[in-house]
């Protein structure tokens, strides 16, 4: 009998890819052949997104890709737009399966019946159900691995609806999270990159029990001694939870990377605290200012929303100044959309939509600037950079310790390969030219 096959898209997060990733493999345990997005399939996952407005309308389109490619095939919709808005995405036509958060896991256990249904059937829990937690990491596609180490939010942040898609904020054992390492590390995989929804508040185990039985520090320590892993990059965290100890501890680290990304958010106090953040703009140019004190060549990037209610002009040149004067590395600039259920969404003072439009391109030409200014103060420094897996046109791309893009001539030998270059100049398209280093000597690319 031949196998069946199913594909999956994933949208948004690094979350969301190692998450992926785990659903597919138990789809390959109950004897299926996984198979590319656009090659035909009998079933097509969709893991889906709700930060952006954007990934929200993209869900249709991939829809239509899947049935384009198989009218008949099985669709199925999980991650957190399925959790928020199960009945909206069951609407869509050619859906016929939603899971909310807890069942995506369990998504074979629906699959008895693989003919198409005339509308979506959806199981979907209230998400203070969402109080267990599935552990799972990304393999196979790429040179780096996504690790998840911990799930959900407590945060009340009032712009976000996660903590309504993932439920309250729950952790991996360290047990667990370590085994996980040392399986991707035996796969010949050279990065990981830990990831979750709010990774700093690490600790808190199954039901959201408040006792933190090892702390987000403790995890750093311990993973740093896996044997066979040659980088950790910790993906975002927030600056609150970024210790001064957890600075040191990756200043001093084997394998944690001098990479890091900061929510800010915005650089106002006053929109901070109607964002229910929790730190002002004093403690994060102090998160800023002790990892350059430690480690001069660290990058940061930075995630900013533009166009908040309430955010006049001053307010967002504030964040522009602020952002401008700190030494950061680049920014992810988010441009502020209404969601159903959140406090912001019924705030008074809300923002043109071409006044975000324009705040958003300053910043993004802010970002352009900053990235530049950063790999300038790289050049002539010797670094280790990754190689990936993919011919772009003929070069082959792959990334430093501290998240500079470089770009060589394609050569198949070096994918997921780790070497020592001198970063020599940066190219018409932004990426950073190099020269190899052999026993000290540099050899041209």
């Amino acid at each position: 009998m031949e196998r069946k096959k199913v594909a999956f898209y994933t949208l948004g997060c690094k979350l969301n890819f190692s998450e992926t990733s785990t659903i597919a493999r138990s789809f390959e345990n109950e004897g299926f052949d996984r198979v590319s997005f656009d090659e035909k399939a009998d079933i097509y996952v969709i893991n889906t997104c709700s930060v952006t407005e954007n990934a929200d309308k993209q869900f249709k389109r991939i829809v239509k890709q899947a049935q384009k490619v198989n009218a008949d095939a099985f669709v199925a919709a999980v991650g957190c737009y399925a959790q928020l808005k199960p009945a909206e995405l069951a609407d869509v036509d050619g859906v016929d399966l939603v899971l909310g958060a807890t069942e995506k896991f369990k998504i074979t256990d629906y699959l008895n019946d693989l003919s198409k249904n005339d509308f979506g059937e959806v199981h979907s829990c209230e998400i203070e159900e969402a109080d267990f937690y599935v552990g799972s990491y990304s393999i196979g596609d790429r040179t780096r691995a996504f690790l998840k180490v911990q799930d959900g939010c407590d945060y009340k942040c009032t712009y976000c609806t996660i903590p309504l898609a993932r439920g309250i904020s729950r952790s991996d054992t360290l047990e667990n999270v370590l085994k996980n390492a040392r399986e991707i590390s035996a796969q010949n995989i050279k990065e990981i990159v830990l990831t979750g929804v709010n990774i700093g508040d690490y600790g808190k185990g199954e039901f959201g029990n408040k006792r933190h039985e090892h702390t987000f520090l403790e995890l750093v320590k311990a993973l740093d001694e896996v044997e066979g892993i040659e980088r950790l990059r910790i993906s975002s965290i927030e600056p609150n939870l970024l210790k001064d100890e957890t600075i040191e501890v990756v200043s001093g680290s084997r394998a944690f990377v001098p990479h890091f990304h900061i929510p800010l958010q915005s650089g106002s106090n006053e929109l901070l605290k109607k964002m229910k953040r929790r730190y002002l703009r004093e403690l994060y140019t102090d998160r800023v200012r002790r990892i350059k004190e430690l480690m001069p060549h660290a990058c940061i990037g930075v995630d900013v929303i533009v166009g908040f209610p309430g955010e006049t002009d001053e307010h967002f040149l504030e964040t522009y100044h602020f952002l401008n004067d700190l030494d950061i590395s680049y920014l992810h600039v988010f441009t502020y959309s209404e969601r159903d259920n959140t406090e912001a969404a019924a705030m008074s003072g809300v923002v043109e939509s071409k006044v975000r439009a324009k705040r958003s391109k300053m910043l993004r030409g802010l970002s352009v600037k900053k990235r530049r200014a950063f790999y300038e103060s790289q050049i002539g420094t010797v670094r280790t950079v990754l190689f990936e897996g993919e011919n772009k046109e003929g070069y082959i791309h792959g990334f430093t310790e501290n998240y500079v893009k470089v770009k060589a001539p394609w050569n198949p030998g070096l994918v997921n390969t780790l070497h020592k270059v001198k970063l020599v100049k940066i190219d018409d398209d932004g990426l950073v030219r190099f020269d190899f280093i052999v026993s000290g000597e540099p050899v041209i690319s």
